[in-house]
C-alpha cells in the first residue's frame, strides 16, 4: 500500500508529517466529517445543514441532536477548540455537562486530536445559524446527565486509536475508520440493557429503528465471507454490489459517508472488516411450504429469479445471501410489508426499488414466502411466523414509517 495522504489524516503517519500540499486544514475537516457520517444526524429533515434539531432515537427515548455551527448563543461558535475536543474524545461538552452516547463519543475517543481540530476548523467555515436546540428529551430518570457518570465508568475506555504494530498499516487505517469516525458499531454492535455495547458480539449485528444492521465480521454464512475485498468496496462506494443494495439508515450512511471517501480508504476499510473473524458454525434448514414458494414465484422471481441469483447491482442475490440467512429476520420481513428504495450514487445513480407487498399478502402469506426464501437455494434459517410478522406490522404503523 502506498503512503499517501490517508495517513496524515489519521494522524498515523510516524515522524514528521506528510506534507500535502493539496488538503488545508479545513478541508482535511471536511473529509473527515464526512468519514464521520456528521452532517445528517446534524441536519433536521428540512432544516439547514448542521444547525441540529433532528430525532435520534433511542431505547430509552429521543434526543435531538444540537446545533453545530459557529453560532456563538446556539451553535458551538463559543466553544473552545479544548472544549470541542473534550465533546468527541470524552463525552464532556460546553460548561462542563456530560454528554449522551447517541453522539458518539465512545468510538470517537479513537479520532486523534488532530483530526478533531480539522473537523472543528471544516465547521468554523459554515455559515453561523440561530437555531436553539433542547437536545435532552429522555423521560425521567434516564434525563438525568449526572447518570452518565456511572455508565461511562461501565462502558466507555477514553483513548486514541493505537495501531497494532503487527498489522499492516492499511489494516491499521481501516480499524481506526471502522472503530473510531466510522463508529460502525454503533448500529452493528449488539447492546445490552443500559445500552452499552456487547464487546464479545462486536460487529455481529444488531436491531435498531425497525431494522436489523447485519454482520459485517467475515462470518462465513451471516457476515462477509462470502464477499470479496472488492465487491466490500463497490458495496460501500455505490450503495450496491451482487449480495445487497443498502437502504434504510444504511443507505444514508452510503449516500453521505461512505460514497465521498477515497478508494483506498474504502480498501482499508474492507481489508480490516474481511478479517473480523464471525461466529462461525452452521444452521438447520427449516422446511418450507409450498405457499411460501408459490408466493416467491409469482412476486419476487421476475427480479431475483427463480434461482435466487438476482440481478448485480440492481436486486440483490438471494441464494447463499447472508442478510436473509441472519438470526433476526426483522429487514427481510420490513422491506417485504413496505418495499424500499436503495441508495442512489455518482457510481450508481440509479436507485432500484422494490414494491410493497403489505396490502396484497397477509401475515400468514409474507411468513410463507420469508421463511421460503431464508430456506432456498441453500440458505438456512428459522421460520418466520405470522405472528412475526404482525408484530413487525404493528411497530411500523406505530414509527408512521
Amino acid at each position: 500500500m502506498r503512503a499517501g495522504p490517508w495517513l496524515v489524516l489519521a494522524g498515523l503517519a510516524a515522524g514528521p508529517a506528510l506534507a500535502d500540499d493539496s488538503f488545508t486544514q479545513m478541508e482535511r475537516g471536511r473529509y473527515i466529517a464526512d468519514a464521520g457520517d456528521c452532517m445528517p444526524c446534524h441536519t433536521a429533515p428540512g432544516g439547514k445543514p448542521w444547525a441540529g434539531g433532528r430525532a435520534i432515537e433511542t431505547p430509552f427515548g429521543n434526543l435531538v441532536s444540537p446545533n453545530v455551527t459557529p453560532d456563538r448563543e446556539t451553535g458551538i461558535g463559543a466553544w473552545t477548540d479544548n472544549e470541542f475536543a473534550d465533546a468527541l474524545q470524552k463525552g464532556v461538552g460546553h460548561g462542563g455537562e456530560h454528554l449522551y452516547p447517541a453522539m458518539p463519543y465512545t468510538y470517537y475517543t479513537k479520532v486523534t486530536r488532530e483530526d478533531v481540530l480539522a473537523i472543528r476548523a471544516y465547521l468554523n467555515t459554515l455559515e453561523p445559524v440561530v437555531n436553539k436546540v433542547r437536545s435532552n428529551q429522555l423521560p425521567f430518570p434516564f434525563d438525568i446527565r449526572a447518570n452518565m457518570l456511572a455508565w461511562n465508568e461501565m462502558f466507555f475506555t477514553q483513548g486514541e486509536y493505537k495501531p497494532d504494530t503487527g498489522k499492516s498499516a492499511e489494516w491499521n487505517r481501516g480499524a481506526y475508520l471502522v472503530r473510531g469516525l466510522g463508529h460502525c458499531g454503533g448500529c452493528h454492535t449488539s447492546k445490552n440493557a443500559l445500552g452499552g455495547d456487547e464487546d464479545s458480539k462486536a460487529l455481529q449485528g444488531n436491531v435498531l429503528q425497525g431494522w436489523f444492521a447485519p454482520n459485517i465480521t467475515n462470518d462465513e454464512r451471516t457476515g462477509l465471507g462470502k464477499w470479496s475485498v472488492d465487491e466490500v468496496v463497490q458495496y460501500l462506494q455505490t450503495g450496491h454490489n451482487s449480495w445487497a443494495a443498502a437502504s434504510g439508515p444504511m443507505a444514508e450512511v452510503v449516500q453521505y459517508s461512505t460514497s465521498r471517501l477515497k478508494t483506498d480508504d474504502l480498501h482499508a476499510i474492507a481489508v480490516y472488516l474481511k478479517d473480523q473473524p464471525g461466529q462461525g458454525g452452521t444452521a438447520t434448514a427449516t422446511a418450507t411450504n409450498a405457499a411460501g414458494e408459490a408466493i416467491y414465484k409469482d412476486s419476487c422471481a421476475a427480479c431475483h429469479f427463480g434461482n435466487g441469483e438476482g440481478q448485480a447491482r440492481m436486486y440483490p442475490r438471494l441464494a447463499l445471501g447472508p442478510f436473509v440467512q441472519s438470526a433476526e429476520p426483522t429487514t427481510l420481513i420490513r422491506v417485504v410489508l413496505e418495499g424500499m428504495r436503495s441508495v442512489g450514487t455518482p457510481g450508481q445513480p440509479t436507485a432500484p426499488a422494490m414494491p410493497a407487498y403489505g396490502w396484497k399478502l397477509d401475515d400468514a402469506e409474507v411468513a410463507a414466502v420469508v421463511t421460503y426464501v431464508r430456506n432456498a437455494w441453500g440458505n438456512a434459517a428459522s421460520a418466520v411466523g405470522a405472528d412475526d410478522v404482525a408484530k413487525m406490522r404493528k411497530e411500523l404503523a406505530q414509527r408512521g414509517d
